[in-house]
């Protein structure tokens, strides 16, 4: 009789132990659900990210956009001396041309970055000078940031700091149909060498 009370003493013990058993991987298993449940999902950022800036970017802003070189390049000149600009005799290109004269060793431009420029702007149509940044003080602008014409939010991207780059553009991406008047007549193409000082 004892050893009859011991084995059902034993398999009660056995039915505590698996029931025991059964409500912690039960209990386990909702907590695991809840958890699941209750974390948000991982979200990627777009590789094309490159700030905490929210500054707009309702234009094309890609790195990795590629443009036409400069058909008839300027004169590379020296670095931290004005350049030379000379505006070519062939007719003006349609499309934005891009070309470094003098490449940067320092930090590439990203998007939302503020930037310290020496530029030299010349006109296509008239052949002249128009402004130059070298006679009074370098500008400094936010890229990205639609603070100046779509063709230096565009074509400044990737550039490295020391650099030398020259930039033509074409009216779409200059002053277009409304120019700047006084000084750039509409719809005129535009020749660009800017250098890059620093990124602030």
């Amino acid at each position: 009789m004892e050893e009859l009370q011991k084995q059902n003493k034993r398999r009660q013990n056995v039915r505590r132990g698996v029931i025991a058993l059964i409500a912690a991987v039960i209990i386990v298993g909702s907590a695991a659900l809840f958890f699941q449940k209750s974390t948000p999902a991982t979200v990627s950022i777009p590789t094309t990210t490159t700030s905490s800036i929210p500054c707009p970017t309702g234009i094309d802003l890609k790195p990795t956009k590629v443009f036409a070189a400069v058909t008839s390049p300027q004169a590379p000149g020296t670095a931290g001396k004005a350049p030379t600009v000379v505006v070519p005799t062939t007719p003006a290109p349609k499309v934005m041309q891009v070309t470094d004269l003098i490449k940067g060793t320092g930090a590439a431009v990203k998007v939302c970055q503020t930037l310290t420029m020496q530029y030299v702007l010349a006109d296509y149509a008239t052949h002249k000078v128009l402004q130059s940044s070298w006679t009074s003080s370098p500008f400094t602008f936010e890229i990205g940031a639609q603070n100046v014409i779509p063709g230096w939010d565009e074509g400044l991207l990737g550039m490295k700091v020391g650099g030398r780059r020259e930039l033509v553009l074409p009216p779409s991406l200059a002053y277009g149909p409304t120019g700047q008047p006084g000084s750039i007549a509409a719809n005129d193409t535009l020749i660009f060498v800017v250098d890059l000082l620093k990124i602030n």
